[in-house]
């Protein structure tokens, strides 16, 4: 047995948050306290958040790497998602860290997501460090937060050293850091003191041949694949022939080309590496996210990481509308193949299964949020394709079916608890607590299907007039709890092609809301709008008016028409029946049914009439 090494030179810590708690601002005034820019620097905010999806929604879909020095040790920083439907990203990004600082807000406290992220952190046996963000707030409540955060601990079977941990209060907007909450530090100094004080070190076998867990997969022009991972022992070099344990055992021999090792958001090529240190390793193409690389004398694979089950499914397919080919690059099945593919690669949550159909594919993920993501990057990369309603997956024991429940906390107004608690009991929804402080708003409680969920985020923001907030954790598989009405409207169906036209679409409006305008293009099929009844009905919304050669008495009135809301992906998805799609390009996003023939579907609906009568 080989004797366990510190290597005090390093420290590995990754910064978990709920959405919008300050965890990517924070990492902002790390660097700048560091010494990594020069005085007056001219330095974007959020960094770290480099993807144009990070920036326009203000969160963290994808973790990321850099490193500051800090009074001679490398401190390795891993940002992560606060939204649990990126969990896969926090479970491989916590596989690199030795340490971890929760963060929270001083005013909401800890939210379903923190908790989410944290019991992976505890599970993983990280070294934790506290820190109470945006102290500063009106309705800023440190001690009570604290109370909440002990109770989170102990509620998720921490021990008594993981109970013991650094707190620290921050206004990270500001960089600054202070022991206690009425004080007003001057800076970050202190929070990066504890982290090299209270943090351990990389721990690793004095004797043992080099392994490395490939956490994560990048891709370069010049140097093609690259495995990106913590090293867990020993050392490597550039050119050393190695080998990679694949799935199943499988070994795959590889020669390191290139070996390089992050300085601060720069990636700097190096010629060795050290245990603890997180590289990037080139030489390598047939390489998955959880595969050890180690020497070929001494092959050991590292225990894989693994990830929660994916809880929702959604159809992928390629464009099948009259408009398809118009506005994407990349509209054949093979390339939507390819991308869903390397989607799989990069990201440890999604599946992707064939179906029965060779031009379709099932994408299996974490939330409807996450699918969403996927298909916004998709279609700015130039595809076409079109996209079914999202599923909840269920599982099958002992001849019941289980679906998977959520555990969901609600924030709103009094006002509005009425209308909440009854919509998320029709939806099956059963509370479980409330509190009420006499502040005017309400903490509410409940265990729901994850299959309420979907569609009723934008109706609760509209219920609760865009105060409420809505936040949810995965709390296990229950038992199925029975049919509900995902939507209580129907759509307006076009039932021929053209183009949308004032005058149709005005004498259209009293049979419900509008979602073209004069101009767009219409086709047989294609949902213009939502019916203000429970039924489908087939509409023609290029209607022209008939002219004819009598004169009106009067003018004839100007046609205004009501304005019409954006059709956002978000709302697409939620908005879709059963039998509708959502097809999807980079200029457009448009409602269809699956079956665009009005004709057909008429037959259809005549044959299930039938069968419901006999």
């Amino acid at each position: 047995m080989s004797n366990t090494i510190t290597n005090e030179s390093l420290r590995n810590i990754a910064i978990i948050a709920h959405v919008d708690h300050g965890k990517t601002t924070l990492v902002d005034a790390m660097f700048k306290q560091s010494g990594l820019f020069r005085e007056g620097q001219d330095v974007d905010d959020r960094i770290m958040d480099s993807q144009d999806l990070e920036r326009e929604r203000g969160i963290t879909i994808s973790a990321k790497n850099c490193s500051v020095n800090w009074k001679d040790v490398k401190i390795n920083i891993i940002d992560t998602p606060g939204h649990a439907d990126f969990g896969g990203e926090v479970e491989r990004s916590l596989s690199m860290a030795d340490g971890a600082i929760l963060l929270v807000d001083a005013s909401e406290g800890p939210l379903p997501q923190t908790r989410f992220v944290l019991k992976k952190a505890l599970e993983q046996g990280l070294s934790l460090m506290v820190v109470i963000n945006k102290v500063d707030r009106q309705d800023a409540r440190p001690d009570e937060v604290l109370d909440e955060i002990y109770d989170l601990f102990i509620d998720l079977d921490a021990n008594e050293e993981q109970l013991d941990f650094p707190l620290l209060y921050a206004i990270g907007r500001d960089g600054i850091a202070m022991e206690t909450a009425e004080e007003r530090g001057e800076n970050l100094h202190i929070l990066l003191d504890m982290v090299v004080d209270k943090v351990p070190g990389p721990s690793y076998g004095e004797d043992e041949p080099f392994q490395m867990l490939v956490s994560d997969l990048s891709y370069s022009d010049y140097l093609g694949r690259l495995a990106i991972g913590k090293v867990h022992h020993g050392t490597a070099q550039s050119n050393d022939q190695l080998i990679c344990i694949a799935d199943e055992n499988k070994v795959v021999p590889l020669k390191v080309t290139k070996l390089q090792t992050y300085d601060g958001l720069k990636v700097v090529p190096t010629e060795t590496c050290s245990p603890g240190d997180i590289v990037v390793i080139a030489g390598i193409e047939d390489v998955k996210i959880g595969d050890t690389i180690c020497t070929k004398e001494s092959p050991k694979a590292l225990p894989r990481i693994t990830v929660d089950e994916p809880t929702v499914a959604m159809r992928f397919g390629i464009n099948t509308s009259p408009l398809a080919g118009r506005e994407g690059k990349h509209v054949q099945t093979n390339k939507i193949r390819e991308r869903l593919h390397k989607e799989t690669l990069l990201n440890v949550a999604i599946q992707v299964e064939d179906t029965e159909n060779r031009d379709a594919f099932l994408v299996k993920g974490r939330g409807e949020f996450q699918m969403a993501i996927l298909v916004e990057q998709m279609r700015r990369e130039g595809f076409e394709l079109s996209v079914g309603r999202p599923e909840v997956i269920f599982k099958y024991e002992d001849g019941k079916r289980l679906e998977p429940i959520e555990h969901l906390f609600v924030d709103c107004d009094e006002d509005f608890m009425g209308i909440v608690t009854e919509k998320i009991q029709t939806r099956k929804g059963r509370m479980t607590n409330m509190v009420n402080n006499g502040t005017g708003r309400v903490r509410l409680e409940f265990s729901v299907p994850s299959r309420s969920l979907i569609g009723y985020r934008d109706e609760f923001l509209t219920d609760t007039k865009g105060t409420g907030l809505m936040n949810s954790y995965l709390e296990g598989y229950g038992e199925y709890r029975g049919e509900f009405a995902s939507r209580y409207t129907g759509s307006l169906v076009a039932d021929r092609s053209g183009k949308g036209v004032a005058y149709g679409l005005f004498n259209l409006e009293p049979r419900g809301r509008i979602f073209i305008v004069p101009g767009d293009p219409i086709y047989e099929g294609m949902i213009i709008g939502e019916h203000n009844r429970d039924n489908d009905i087939n509409v023609n919304g290029s209607k022209e008016k008939k002219l004819t050669n009598m004169r009106a008495s009067g003018k004839d009135e100007a046609v205004i028409l009501t304005p019409v809301k954006p059709m956002t992906l978000e709302y697409a998805l939620n908005f879709i029946k059963d039998d509708e799609q959502v097809e999807v390009t980079p200029e457009s996003i448009r409602l269809r049914k699956i079956e665009l023939s009005a004709l057909v579907r008429h037959r259809e609906e005549g044959k299930k009439k039938k069968s419901k009568e006999q």
